[in-house]
């Protein structure tokens, strides 16, 4: 489906970065990253099957030798799905998931990307305002879906043809 080759990061990333393909030997990073940003962490089995599944993605962002960020995503069917996207609490506001979705993209759109969708906690502001300027919009909600009770927004993005196919309209708000 798509290669596991390593890639350079966007031009729009932060300098001095590089992203890459995950490999067992980050895992141990990525959990440290994962514990910092999460109170129901990934475990390592979770992550290892990740990098084993043949639909599955797993990219790092290293600043200046350290881990920065890591993204977790699937390409089934024409379609990304973002499933675990996080920054380090150190390198936020600094581009990095930008970056590592950018990334996401452009490995994606290689390979027939048509929609990408994701679910993202409501009170998750950053995020959310993140995924708008991709051009994902709201389409729905997940009440009570993590295990505090807190709502996930189901957001989604898809290619301008394939959106005014679905509709008959244009839809360019991200309402």
């Amino acid at each position: 489906m798509f290669g596991r080759a390593d890639f350079s990061i966007p031009t729009r990333g932060p300098r001095g970065c590089l992203i890459r393909s995950a490999s067992s030997d980050d895992l141990s990073s990525i959990l440290v990253v994962e514990r910092r940003c999460y109170d129901r962490p990934w475990s390592r089995d979770q992550f290892r099957a990740e990098l084993e599944a043949s639909h599955a993605r797993l990219d790092i962002c290293l600043c200046g030798g350290q881990l920065a960020g890591y993204h977790c995503w699937w390409l089934l069917c024409g379609e990304l799905h973002v499933l675990n996207l996080a920054t380090a609490p150190d390198h936020r506001r600094r581009g990095v998931a930008a970056a590592l979705l950018a990334a996401a993209f452009d490995q994606a759109q290689k390979s027939g990307l048509e929609r990408a969708l994701l679910e993202v906690r409501a009170g998750n502001a950053g995020a959310i305002a993140l995924y708008r300027r991709f051009g994902f919009r709201v389409t729905g909600c997940r009440a009570h879906y993590y295990p505090d009770g807190e709502d996930a927004l189901l957001m989604e993005w898809e290619i301008q043809g394939a959106r005014d196919a679905g509709r008959g309209t244009r839809t360019s708000d991200n309402r």
